[in-house]
């Protein structure tokens, strides 16, 4: 991928400007050409695409040697529930170092993340959220927020990005211009954000305004804001990514698409399309994260509109320009780890640190009969990694307590009434995103009620409870400290609606 800039074809000019998925866990031959044909240089791994460190590093060592020095190679490292390498240290939710209140600790987080992902092969993480989570009904966001205060929020944010960046990985706020009051998950369907532009001010963008000077990178929303462009969601607007993010904000960073493939774009406007109006709008790269048919026909029609003039050829110069900075500032090369155990202890410090009390929990005595109630299986909604599973959950507790373990599929039609009247302390664990129905919430009173994901499921049930902000084994085991009375929750949620008393 030598050749310069003007021997490159319009189809080798789109390839620039685009970042793909990979469909397997290793470089195959196929893809590898598909890669150099057209002069593609960016792509994001999943879960999906990995297996463990050693196949990760080849993966990744094997795509720099076919994308070239300005490789860029992402990730979704967030925290919490969004993680793709499962096996790195398991930071923290954002709503978890929320709760801790803590830009030091938030620094030391993000560095942490940076240096496992750096050390296979990944040089953009698309994190920190910067989404302000006013809205409890939020399917998507909730516990990835770092809160409900955009001032605070966005201290926070920039403290973990601060970190990444020290230890040489880029940063990608997200999702502009903010996707936290929204009741629809733009994965599924086209959000609207109704709202006066005043109000937006207020809100949504203080916490992007308050951060953009400092990120290289921003993701646009696929989320429609009338008071903005009534027409077109974020990621195809001008009015939003050219005269208020380029203009009025004077923004000089790279502007990357959410994933085309969500239902959100590619269910209303098709893939081919959308992605030419997200470059006429502003967008210096489009996430095609689709099929490879979908990528072919985005390579098609952003080839024709290069070709035709579409994209006057200054600013085409412009996004090329901006992506080859991102990348030779930040560049794609392996390093090793070689402070796996401080960080995990680190990580683990952050849990605690952010373990948050609701109405007054109290600790079981050891050897209480308990009965833990939770989910028979372990879910995710495509975003996030699957939950805990219930047996995981009575494990832990075993340590302490006799355990019964009764699971339940439907949480609605699950008769809590039926439970046995026989003295067992009745410990709920909610290891989901999505709120209660009514029936729970009219009907569930358990003694002690475990939000291992969202924290807003603690609403939803009148009961003392514990919030986690996520699943992961740091989690459990502040749970345990807490329990034994190693640990007190200290974390306050920093969004309404939480009062510990």
């Amino acid at each position: 991928m030598n050749l310069s800039r003007q021997e490159l074809t319009p189809r080798q000019l789109a390839g620039q400007l685009i970042m793909i998925r990979m469909l397997g866990t290793e470089l195959d031959a196929d893809t590898a050409q598909f890669l150099r044909e057209n002069r593609i240089r960016a792509v994001c791994l999943f879960r999906k695409n990995m297996v463990d460190a050693a196949q990760l590093c080849k993966f990744t060592a094997d795509l720099r040697a076919v994308m070239g020095p300005n490789a860029l190679i992402a990730i979704d490292q967030e925290g919490g529930a969004v993680v793709r390498a499962a096996w790195l240290p398991a930071p923290p939710a954002g709503m978890g170092l929320g709760a801790a209140d803590d830009e030091a600790l938030a620094h030391a987080v993000g560095a942490a993340v940076a240096r496992g992902v750096k050390s296979l092969g990944f040089n953009w993480n698309f994190a920190p959220v910067l989404d302000i989570n006013n809205n409890p009904d939020n399917p998507v966001i909730a516990e990835r927020s770092f809160g409900a205060d955009p001032q605070r929020a966005a201290e926070l944010a920039l403290a973990w990005m601060e970190g990444s960046l020290g230890e040489g990985v880029a940063c990608c706020v997200k999702h502009f211009p903010g996707h936290g009051d929204t009741h629809v998950d733009s994965h599924c369907d086209l959000p609207t954000v109704d709202k006066p532009l005043a109000t937006l001010e207020q809100l949504e963008f203080a916490a992007f305004r308050l951060a953009l000077p400092k990120a290289p990178a921003v993701m646009t929303a696929h989320i429609v804001y009338p008071a903005l462009d009534p027409q077109y969601p974020a990621t195809m607007s001008r009015r939003i990514l050219t005269d208020l993010l380029r203009a009025d904000w004077q923004y000089r960073g790279v502007v990357i698409t959410d994933g085309m493939d969500m239902q959100a774009i590619a269910g209303r406007f098709g893939v081919a399309k959308a992605a030419v109006l997200a470059l006429e709008a502003g967008a210096d790269m489009v996430m095609a994260l689709g099929t490879r048919a979908t990528q072919q026909q985005t390579l098609d029609a952003l080839s024709e509109a290069i070709a035709a003039g579409h994209i006057a050829a200054d600013d085409l110069h412009a996004r090329l320009q901006r992506l080859d900075e991102l990348a030779s500032t930040y560049p794609c090369v392996n390093r090793h780890y070689g402070r796996d155990a401080e960080d995990r202890l680190l990580m683990a410090e952050a849990w605690r640190r952010g373990l948050t009390a609701l109405r007054n929990p109290t600790r079981p005595l050891r050897g209480t009969k308990v009965r833990l109630v939770a989910r028979a299986d372990v879910v995710s909604d495509g975003v996030s990694e699957a939950g805990v599973p219930a047996a995981d959950i009575a494990a832990l507790l075993r340590r302490f307590y006799d355990v019964e373990l009764v699971t339940f599929g439907d949480a609605e039609a699950f008769d809590w009434n039926a439970l046995p009247a026989d003295g067992r302390v009745v410990i709920l664990a909610s290891t989901s995103r999505l709120r209660y129905g009514p029936r729970v919430r009219s009907s569930w009173r358990p003694d002690l009620h475990l939000a291992l994901w969202s924290p807003y499921q603690a609403l939803d049930i009148a009961a003392p409870a514990l919030l986690t902000y996520g699943f992961v084994p740091p989690a459990l085991e502040a749970i345990a400290d807490w329990l034994t009375g190693k640990l007190e929750a200290k974390g306050k949620c920093p969004v309404a609606g939480f009062d510990p008393a």
